[in-house]
């Protein structure tokens, strides 16, 4: 729901408490970094034990660490738009995939910070707006963009060309074909080192690991044994001639890419430390939704052979927690006690508030919470609950209460039933408790009739 007066007075509080002795205290730097199709369970620090993560564990022991904080969606184009709005999907205009362009009305983050004088760079993926549409790039608040407007692009990690914003105009440029996420992190450098001496908000949206799933040799190789064989084995091969690109050892490869990011990860807080501006910059990591299984990757390998969504249920399309419960890590030297964890239950519609307020911005009418009490370890107002929706393959609403959670499938356009778990005792979601507790039943649908306002869009409304 959105703010009440409450949150907006704790929320203002802080932000004075930041900038009261003005020029003595800088504005932060801001870095947010977006995996695309990474689960929970994908990083050391979340329990992986096979893939190799040793920047993102180091930035998570640098700062907090959250147990409990959710994606704005199951897949990424609502799952950004949350995030750059501060809505969740119940308010938010696109609220599934495809090629629905941000409106002039919708105000987002680059824009929000712009009112303090950041300069707002991203690189990666945009899927927000193509060219031409009041989406594009330069539409919406950013200085400085190189990557791919279409989300399809993105599938792709190489490729002889990319968007690039020149004089204040996105257009395709050539591009040297390589790994396209090693040219973002080229390009998220050369932002860093060209601002260092402006507070900067800089959005770092890789394409990994979504499928397909290529990556560089010097990454598969710490996944193949003397012999050049997958250590995974046995790999079923991915063909060519598909959507995505062949892939002999899927599972090597998607272990492959999210090293590769870590890898990526580290050579910016690398560069941060080296200019010195590694106290006084607050890194984000998140992902934007569960894992797939595309390209090749089967739920096997999801689910047994990585244990990607960790202990919960579900993948990427699934309102179950293994769909939307994310990593997230925030690093903040001059502010943030090292290695601590949070069990906050937040979601990504309360970054633009929470970055609002530290910045002394002012934001849009939001559905979020200002988390900024939690980062100081200070006592931190709760959501009354937190709600999605989605479309593919039915509609369905979920919403989560304290340690309840509720997921609502519809049939021809009506309710047809509700599951209810107790995420304290089953966070895998195996047992459903509707029958015994209609009660509280009830309590969940009468938050999900009160959070989903009727799309804008006729690509939104319940089938």
């Amino acid at each position: 729901m959105f703010r009440n007066v409450l949150i907006l007075i704790c929320t203002v509080g802080f932000a004075y408490t930041l900038h009261a002795q003005g020029a003595v205290e800088p504005l932060p730097n801001i870095i947010f970094i977006l995996a695309d199709d990474m689960g929970y369970g994908d990083l050391g620090c979340y329990g992986q034990k096979k893939i190799q993560t040793p920047n993102i564990d180091a930035l998570a022991r640098r700062g907090m660490r959250f147990t409990d904080f959710y994606s704005g969606s199951t897949v990424c184009a609502p799952s950004r738009a949350s995030l750059m709005t501060g809505q969740h999907t119940g308010h938010v205009y696109i609220r599934g995939n495809g090629e629905l362009p941000m409106r002039e009305a919708d105000s987002i983050l680059p824009q929000v910070l712009k009112q303090k004088g950041y300069v707002n760079g991203m690189v990666g993926k945009w899927g927000l707006g193509l060219q031409n549409t009041p989406g594009v790039p330069e539409k919406k608040g950013w200085d400085y963009f190189a990557g791919h407007l279409h989300h399809v692009e993105g599938h792709y990690q190489e490729s002889d060309s990319i968007w690039i914003m020149q004089n204040g105009i996105t257009a395709k440029q050539p591009a040297r074909k390589s790994d396209l996420n090693e040219l973002f992190t080229t390009y998220a450098r050369d932002f860093i080192v060209q601002h260092e001496r402006d507070p900067f908000f800089l959005y770092v949206s890789y394409t990994l690991p979504h499928a397909g799933l290529t990556v560089p040799d010097r990454f598969l190789k710490k996944y193949l044994d003397k012999n050049g064989n997958s250590r995974f084995a046995p790999e079923t091969a991915h063909p060519a001639g598909k959507h995505y690109a062949a892939q002999p050892f899927p599972r090597a490869a998607y272990a492959a890419m999210i090293t590769g990011m870590d890898s990526y990860v580290g050579s910016l807080m690398e560069l941060l430390k080296s200019k010195g501006l590694d106290k006084n910059t607050i890194v984000i990591f998140a992902s934007d939704n569960g894992t797939h299984i595309e390209g090749g990757r089967t739920m096997q390998d999801a689910m047994e052979v990585f244990h990607s969504s960790g202990p919960f249920r579900g993948i990427k399309r699934d309102l179950y927690e293994g769909g939307i419960r994310v990593p997230f890590i925030v690093s903040w030297p001059a502010k943030i006690a090292a290695n601590i964890t949070s069990n906050y239950i937040g979601a990504f519609w309360d970054v633009l508030p929470t970055l609002a307020g530290i910045t002394g911005a002012k934001a849009p009418e939001n559905d979020g919470i200002s988390f900024y009490p939690a980062l100081l370890q200070q006592a931190q107002p709760k959501h009354d609950f937190l709600y999605w929706e989605f479309y593919e393959n039915g509609f369905r609403q979920a919403v989560r209460k304290d340690n309840w959670k509720a997921i609502r499938y519809f049939k021809n356009g009506k309710p047809d039933h509700t599951e209810l778990y107790d995420l304290r005792s089953d966070p895998g979601e195996a047992v459903d408790l509707a029958a015994r507790e209609p009660g509280r039943c009830r309590e969940m649908e009468t938050a999900m009739d009160a959070s989903h306002r009727t799309s804008e869009s006729s690509l939104f409304r319940i089938p």
